[in-house]
């Protein structure tokens, strides 16, 4: 089975690496493909043997739309030659559970009926006391999550389609039966939160640009990104602590059926819902991120 990844990036080099590496190992480097937004010859030395795509980063008016439209463009032709397009922000990984699969691609192969996967996302988060981090595997030395309906996106097609708003966009007379498919036991990691030393800088590049004047900007999220993110790690450190199986079979319970079908925009996506508790990985994941 042939399958590759996707994302678009802009100095965001830690989480670039961890991407690269985590990826590249499942999938191969040259699966990989990478849009810098804007030339950046780091990028290609972070990531030898991906495929590097450069677009100009001159324009920043209707940043999220425009975005979303280049990626789904390049998604549909990449379709064209991978029976899987795995597509996530850099800052994004998708794993899997050892105890259900033994690979990356063992977890598609195994759900590939289906023309789009979502994963159950959590947010891994570095908590006070943590190590700072090394080289070895990220799953190692950051272990404390929580599961999150926002990040829990669909991050697969095998076959063109529409990418948007964390789901994806159907043909309006399939909206009601469009398939909506969450495996059990493949996860979307979600790592903003997991280098706090990183986040920051990442942040100041975020308020950059969407407090521009100019239309279609990005929300809140990232105009007012510090005060998100500790708004972010004082909820996380009120959530109670539940063992793994238990918040594990909860999150995929709750998210994994009753997706959003949204009429004004045709689109199929998780429930945007947030969860009161948070846990922490295995060791059996430890080899992975």
């Amino acid at each position: 089975m042939k399958i590759c990844a996707l994302t678009m990036v802009y100095r965001d080099y830690w989480a670039l690496s961890r991407w690269y590496a985590h990826h590249g190992a499942q999938l191969g480097p040259e699966n990989l493909f990478i849009v810098a937004h804007g030339a950046d010859p780091q990028i290609a030395q972070i990531c030898p043997g991906a495929s590097v795509i450069t677009i100009p980063r001159d324009d920043f008016a209707n940043f999220d739309r425009n975005r979303a439209a280049l990626l789904n463009g390049i998604h549909a032709g990449l379709v064209q030659a991978y029976d899987w397009v795995i597509r996530t922000d850099a800052d994004e990984l998708i794993c899997f559970d050892p105890d259900r699969y033994n690979s990356l691609v063992q977890a598609f192969e195994k759900n590939s009926e289906f023309p789009v996967l979502t994963a159950l996302g959590f947010d891994l988060v570095e908590m006070p006391g943590d190590a700072p981090l090394t080289e070895a595997a990220l799953f190692s030395q950051r272990t404390n999550l929580g599961f999150s309906g926002h990040y829990s996106k669909a991050i697969a097609s095998r076959r063109p389609i529409e990418f948007l708003l964390h789901g994806v966009r159907v043909a309006p007379r399939r909206l009601d039966s469009f398939p909506f498919a969450m495996p059990r036991g493949l996860f979307l990691a979600h790592l903003k939160y997991a280098n706090r030393a990183v986040l920051d800088a990442v942040n100041k590049v975020r308020m950059d640009i969407a407090n521009r004047d100019a239309p279609g900007l990005p929300g809140t999220g990232w105009s007012e990104a510090d005060a998100d993110a500790a708004r972010f790690h004082d909820s996380f450190a009120e959530k109670k602590l539940i063992d793994w199986d238990k918040a594990e079979q909860k999150a995929f319970d709750t998210l994994s059926v009753k997706p959003a079908r949204i009429e004004k925009s045709a689109i199929v996506k998780t429930r945007a819902l947030k969860l009161p508790y948070r846990t922490r990985l295995p060791a059996r994941f430890g080899a992975q991120g």
